[in-house]
């Protein structure tokens, strides 16, 4: 690295929208560090909410915080005790960083860590800034080689997919079962892939716009897809409950699955949605909650009890990198690169993120992936 090479840029956020472009300080790499310039880094749902409101659920920024965690980038510095990286390897990075020694850590769990500090995440103070930078500075243990067929758009694109490679996991899905996803923004449209990569007889999806279900079903993501009808909002939690039933038997009649399907991908957070899966799955069918929205919700649960249906709650991912930076590699994800819509550079992150929660740039196209570059 050059000696020159003093200072870097960074997109710090203070507060809602109040995004900077700022020059900081670029500090070598600490013992079993290595320092990666980030070349690609893909916007989240997560990073939207801390962007617009300042925080993400419960969690609220308290300081200053680089928000990105879905990132690939090079290897320009390695600090002591480094053994498995070189400069100029190319690498995705991890962004949670766990202690390594816990009851969950152990078991391999460590997604579950308490004290794991996740990069772009206000849920720990001091934060750990995320990857909307030039340069960053991060355990070596949690960056992984990229193969040369891995462009660092896709290795970025293994944060996401490794959420899903989890969610895949605890619902123990297996070759000629039948797949239900619910939401086809970028996490939906790789459960979409992951499902079809792993040999489900049927993948299907819901959402309540049209223009991402024709985008799913002509790139080859779902084989169907069913767009739910937008009415008045239920007056009562009773009658949510009553027209979430009549929405997915509607749509499973639409589908030719009036049993269900065996696995539903919930990656809406939505109250109507989660009622929905429930009633969507099969007898001894599994429903894997991924999206994060609503905090509270009502649940049809003696349907789940008397039909054991299994709901099983998916937080992050862990050991899942590798197999996602294979996947990635293969070519078996279908038109995976078409998730990413737009390209951005890092002094413009702040159009970016607004960009992202408008869904449509200024030509009328659909917004999916947003990847900002480090120029």
């Amino acid at each position: 690295m050059s000696s020159l090479l003093q200072t870097q840029h960074a997109a710090v956020l203070y507060g809602p929208k109040d995004l900077r472009y700022e020059e900081r300080t670029l500090w070598p790499p600490r013992p079993n560090e290595a320092q990666v310039k980030v070349v690609a880094t893909g916007l989240c749902g997560s990073d939207l909410h801390y962007y617009v409101h300042g925080r993400n659920g419960d969690f609220a920024l308290q300081a200053p915080l680089v928000l990105g965690h879905e990132s690939a980038g090079i290897v320009t510095a390695v600090g002591s005790g480094v053994k498995n990286l070189v400069v100029g390897q190319r690498v995705a990075i991890e962004a949670g960083v766990m202690c390594n020694s816990c009851g969950y850590c152990t078991k391999g769990r460590y997604n579950l860590c308490k004290g794991l500090r996740f990069a772009s995440s206000a849920k720990t103070f001091p934060h750990l800034d995320g990857t909307l930078q030039q340069y960053m500075n991060h355990p070596a243990h949690v960056l992984h080689p990229l193969p040369d067929d891995c462009s660092y758009e896709l290795g970025a694109l293994a944060e996401p997919l490794s959420v899903l490679l989890h969610a895949a996991s605890r619902a123990d899905l297996q070759q000629g079962q039948t797949v239900l996803v619910f939401g086809v923004g970028s996490i939906g449209l790789l459960a979409c892939a992951l499902a079809k990569s792993k040999g489900a007889s049927k993948v299907v999806a819901i959402d309540i716009n049209q223009t991402r279900l024709d985008f799913a079903k002509s790139n080859g993501f779902a084989e169907e897809v069913h767009c739910l009808p937008v009415g008045e909002r239920a007056k009562t939690a009773e009658e949510g409950l009553k027209q979430a039933k009549e929405k997915i038997t509607s749509a499973l009649s639409k589908f030719g699955e009036g049993e269900g399907f065996d696995v539903i991908f919930e990656c809406t957070g939505a109250e109507p949605c989660i009622q929905m899966s429930i009633h969507a799955a099969i007898t001894g069918g599994k429903v894997m909650l991924i999206g994060m929205g609503s905090r509270n919700v009502l649940l049809p649960l003696s349907t789940a009890a008397l039909r054991e249906v299994d709901i099983h709650g998916s937080f992050r991912y862990a050991n899942t990198y590798p197999t996602a930076i294979e996947l990635l590699s293969s070519g078996k994800l279908e038109n995976v690169e078409k998730l990413i819509s737009h390209r951005m550079s890092l002094i413009d992150t702040a159009k970016a993120f607004s960009l992202l929660s408008q869904g449509k740039d200024d030509s009328g196209n659909m917004v999916l992936k947003i990847i900002v570059g480090s120029s």
